[in-house]
């Protein structure tokens, strides 16, 4: 596959990341958030499995040990974010949770125990400032929502860098769909232990969670997990960074959201954290190719 394809693979699943907002506030009308999070992934891990039997028919058990590492990781990952976006809005989840683009090269950097580079510094910086204006109240005070996204995008950051790593010698296509189903389990696991979990009786229930299942999971993580084993990770965060400026169009046309002039300065101080970040990094990347090919 070449880069250019994977690029393009990773921009739609984007825009179907910035829709899952929208869709998890209109699923969570009717259920609770650990059974949206069962029903989501259990779907989309049949349907997925389904269409990739041939390769779940090959695992061994070390795709199984690194599924369970994935799967548990991406857990907690949607634990935090459906809980958290019940009181929030859509615009202020996508940008908190955007932070994972910064958080990626921070993490790395720490695990490799080097100093991190000036423009993660400078981003996380310009990010910090526009997490205090989007979400920071009179008193400095925090929604548990806006908390609970920003932790969130500390386990997602945590799922890149661990995707990045365990996909180098397994099989992306069966690893992709196997962390859908523990993610699923978990998730039923943790409604039947405190929740009331059920099936919802609404169409419009039902298309919030098809949408959830089919496109934000089954197709997203699936080409997620195959399409970073072609391109950089540079290339893959700076089209991430898009993912809340999806999420932010998606709740004003349909929930009417609206940021207010502070928020919107917030937002914008975040999304330019993150692009300054990633596109300084695409330069270097670039800077590098050009010498070796001198």
């Amino acid at each position: 596959m070449r880069q250019t394809k994977a690029n393009l693979m990773l921009a739609v699943v984007t825009v179907f990341w910035g829709a899952s907002y929208l869709f998890m506030k209109m699923g969570l009308d009717y259920v609770q958030p650990f059974n949206l999070i069962a029903l989501r992934f259990m779907i989309a891990f049949f349907l997925s499995g389904i269409i990739f039997y041939k390769r779940l028919l090959q695992i061994n058990i070390q795709t199984i040990k690194n599924a369970l590492i994935l799967g548990t990781v991406l857990f907690s990952v949607f634990a935090f974010v459906t809980v958290g976006v019940q009181s929030t809005s859509t615009s202020h989840a996508g940008f908190l949770v955007s932070l994972t683009v910064i958080l990626v090269p921070l993490f790395s950097a720490i695990l490799l125990k080097k100093k991190p580079a000036k423009r993660v510094v400078i981003g996380v910086c310009l990010a910090m400032i526009g997490i205090a204006l989007l979400t920071l109240k009179g008193g400095f005070t925090m929604k548990l929502g806006d908390l609970l996204c920003i932790l969130a995008a500390i386990c997602y950051a945590t799922h890149i860098i661990v995707t990045g790593q365990l996909t180098r010698n397994d099989d992306s296509v069966a690893l992709g769909v196997l962390q859908l189903g523990v993610c699923g389990a978990l998730g039923m696991l943790v409604s039947f232990l405190s929740e009331s979990p059920t099936l919802p009786a609404h169409r419009e229930a039902w298309f919030a969670i098809l949408s959830l299942s089919v496109l934000c999971s089954a197709i997203g993580f699936v080409v997620q997990t195959v399409a970073q084993k072609y391109t950089t990770a540079t290339h893959a965060g700076l089209i991430f960074s898009l993912e809340p400026v999806f999420a932010a169009l998606f709740g004003y046309w349909f929930l009417g959201e609206i940021l207010s002039l502070k928020g919107y300065v917030g937002a914008t101080f975040v999304l330019a954290g993150v692009l300054y970040a990633e596109v300084q990094m695409e330069k270097q990347s670039l800077n590098k190719i050009s010498i070796k090919k001198i």
